[in-house]
């Protein structure tokens, strides 16, 4: 079964609430916004009006930074719970989470890889449809930076399509992260994305990286995107069509106007193939 079909076009932008009232005075071109729900769902007062304001006037996803999708301790149902209804009440179609873990007894304020194993795909997938029941409706997992791969059985496509068939959820693709990996970990980019199932491409993030040495990239979100990464975006569509993408940007922010210069290169790049 195919990810919900999402009415999202275009290019995006992480919104943080240091921009919300310059985006709600003067809106940049950009067609959808994307909000960390933890950042957002306990707020009241001025700043609950304001993402009212927000989110009846443009498109949003959320993409979570905790629920700890590979992570050894029971799901919070009860987040999953408060979750579902600032979605409904916002109208917000997408929910999305990282393919790791960051956490035990607490958060560890980190995405930490889940071993590449048969058992976790059955474990990561058995709490993907259990969010999806929740919440009743499907889910993005995102393809993940990472480090290390302890106890590795298989490769990282691999898994990550394993988990996408058993859990029957869509794909959140990241071009940086798939860039990120194939530097450290040796293997061709190209040949990822031709093994992932492109029906599942719901939306997709590109951001940029901190280069700590030629084979070791950490990815930061810090940084402008390289040339390597928009190319392998611009491959992307080449091989399965234009998807949305939202640009990524969490330290050493520049002004809005800076990040729509990279927004506009998203859009650059998806004219190419369109018409």
């Amino acid at each position: 079964m195919n990810p919900p079909n999402i009415p999202l076009t275009g290019s995006g932008l992480g919104l943080r609430r240091d921009f919300a009232e310059e985006v709600l005075n003067n809106p940049p071109p950009v067609d959808f916004y994307e909000v960390a729900p933890e950042n957002w769902m306990r707020f009241g007062g001025r700043l609950g009006k304001q993402f009212r304001a927000l989110t009846e006037r443009f498109p949003f996803v959320c993409h979570g930074l905790s629920l700890s999708l590979g992570g050894p301790t029971p799901l919070d149902e009860d987040f999953l719970l408060e979750l579902k209804s600032f979605l409904n009440d916002h109208q917000i179609a997408l929910y999305s989470e990282h393919l790791s873990f960051c956490g035990d007894d607490g958060l560890l304020y980190d995405l930490m890889p889940i071993p590449f194993t048969c058992e976790a795909v059955d474990y990561v997938a058995a709490r993907i449809r259990r969010v999806q029941e929740l919440l009743e409706q499907r889910i993005a997992i995102e393809n993940v930076s990472y480090y290390a791969a302890p106890g590795k059985e298989m490769e990282e496509i691999d898994f990550l399509n394993a988990v996408l068939q058993e859990a029957d959820c869509g794909l959140l693709i990241d071009i940086n992260n798939i860039h990120v990996n194939s530097v450290n970990h040796g293997y061709d980019a190209e040949e990822f994305l031709n093994a992932i199932p492109g029906e599942r491409i719901v939306y997709a993030h590109i951001a940029g990286h901190y280069v700590e040495a030629p084979d070791f990239l950490v990815d930061t979100h810090g940084a402008t995107i390289i040339d390597p990464v928009w190319k392998l975006l611009d491959t992307a569509y080449q091989k399965f069509g234009v998807f949305p993408t939202l640009l990524e940007r969490d330290f050493n922010i520049p002004p809005l106007a800076e990040l729509m210069k990279e927004v506009e290169t998203i859009r650059m790049i998806q004219k190419r193939y369109h018409g």
